[in-house]
Order: C-alpha cells, then sequence, then structure tokens
C-alpha cells in the first residue's frame, strides 16, 4: 500500500491512540507471530506492559480506518532521561546495559516496533524511520538501542544468521551489552570461515538488515524468550558513526521543517 495521502504520523496524543497501538501489537506478536505470555491480554486483545505508560509512542495512522483500529505502525520509545524517572529500559530484562549507562551519552531505547500486514512492503516502515529520524535529531541522541527478534526459539535454525551477526556486526566492547545468564543463548554457533552469507541473510529479518545497513552492531548473545516465541538481539546504533550518507540525508530532513 504507498498512497500516503489518508496517513498521519505522530506521538500518540490519547489513551485511545495508546490501546490502538496496543491492539495492533496483539495482532502482530500475539496471532500473527504465535506470541504469549504476562503482557498479553486475551480478553481485551491487547499487548501492554507496565512501562507503556512512560514510553512515547510514535504511530502511523490510517485516517481512512475507523476509530480503534486507525494505527496502522507504531514504535515506543524511551529516552535515557525518562528512563531514570521509570528506574529501567524495556531491555534491563534481557541485557546488562551497564556499558552503554556508563558511556554516559544520550539513549534512546526502540521496541514494539510493528506494521499492519496491509501496510508492509509500501511507504509505511519509511515514514516511521523518517519520523524516527526527527525525534532523535530534535532530542539530540547519541545512542539508539533495543531488541529485535527472530521468530522462533531454536537457536540450531538460527545459526547462521546469528553467527553472522557475532562475526561480522559485534559492538565495541566499550559499548557491548551483554545477555543476561538465564537466558543467554551464544551467537558464535558457526565459525567464521563456514558462515554462508546468502543463507545468514535470507533468514535475517528484514528490520534487522534495515539497522545493519545504517551501521547497526549487536550485543554479546540472544536472549531466547520463550513465552514470546521469539530469539532477540541486542542492536545499537551510535549516531556519530552513522555513515555520512545517511546523517546528511536525516539533517537536511530535520533543517527542511525547522
Amino acid at each position: 500500500m504507498n498512497d500516503t495521502a489518508s496517513f498521519e504520523i505522530r506521538l500518540a496524543q490519547s489513551e485511545a491512540d495508546l490501546l490502538a497501538s496496543q491492539r495492533l501489537r496483539y495482532s502482530v506478536f500475539v496471532e500473527e507471530l504465535g506470541g504469549g505470555g504476562a503482557t498479553v491480554d486475551h480478553g481485551a486483545r491487547i499487548e501492554q506492559d507496565a512501562l507503556d505508560a512512560l514510553y512515547d509512542h510514535l504511530l502511523l495512522i490510517d485516517r481512512n480506518r475507523p476509530e480503534g483500529t486507525h494505527v496502522v505502525g507504531a514504535y515506543r520509545l524511551l529516552r535515557s532521561d525518562q528512563a531514570c524517572a521509570a528506574g529501567r529500559f524495556y531491555c534491563d530484562g534481557e541485557y546488562d546495559l551497564g556499558p552503554l549507562r556508563q558511556s554516559g551519552r544520550k539513549l534512546l531505547e526502540l521496541g514494539r516496533s510493528c506494521v499492519h500486514p496491509a501496510y508492509r512492503g509500501g511507504a509505511a516502515m519509511l515514514l516511521l524511520w523518517n519520523a524516527l529520524a526527527d525525534y532523535v535529531l530534535a532530542h539530540e541522541v547519541e545512542i539508539l538501542f533495543g531488541v529485535a527478534s527472530f521468530h522462533g526459539t531454536d537457536a540450531g535454525a538460527l545459526a547462521q544468521p546469528l553467527s553472522w551477526l557475532h562475526h561480522h556486526h559485534l559492538a565495541s566492547e566499550a559499548l557491548r551489552p551483554r545477555a543476561l545468564p538465564e537466558a543467554f543463548q551464544p551467537m558464535d554457533l558457526v565459525p567464521l570461515d563456514a558462515l554462508d552469507r546468502r543463507a545468514a541473510m535470507a533468514a535475517m529479518p528484514n528490520l534487522i538488515k534495515a539497522y545493519l545497513r545504517l551501521g547497526g552492531f549487536v550485543g554479546e548473545g540472544a536472549y531466547i524468550d520463550a513465552p514470546f516465541n521469539t530469539t532477540d538481539v541486542l542492536l545499537l546504533m551510535d549516531t556519530k558513526a552513522m555513515s555520512d550518507k545517511h546523517r546528511a540525508f536525516y539533517t537536511r530532513r530535520f533543517e527542511s521543517r525547522a
């Protein structure tokens, strides 16, 4: 779906906006991908957690859809100043974020990224990313991070993409979060000389590939989220290390709106 005339992109402004976002998350993460656990309310058909009220929710809205189903794309955003008030990031439940906190730099956690199936393959994700770039620049964010997921929990089936990330995209030790031991999954499952780039890329989720194209890195180890039926990796992106091409693109967009 590429007609953007009916689209609006903005932060959630009301409880109705947030509820519509949580309904989209239920549709994608639970009904489509088979997730479950304590964050799922099957009766209300929403996916939520206690941190939702503390986040900024970046929403892609189709004004032609009925109220309640108007959110067709979403991102959840938490800056480091907001996390201080909350006492934690979501990722603290899966990774030791000590290296990021100790860097003293301005952080932004990204999460719960999802797009309605009918809007994939068109402009939806690009619109969300453009709006995210504006947010990053407006708040002078220096490091973006968040967990991205592979569907399923069979690490053997994910050996090629996990190993590719470990061997080619591991973050520097100074900034490298590590998966918590209770669900730690090593990612160096295939030796470097046995990697198959084509197989690794074919099994890599599009969102992860998009972060890598922007210069993203991963933390140490994956985290097996059994209730959500995912294998999670922590991705981080240092805006100072972003390619000149992409940084110039974002800066031009931001300045044109000033």
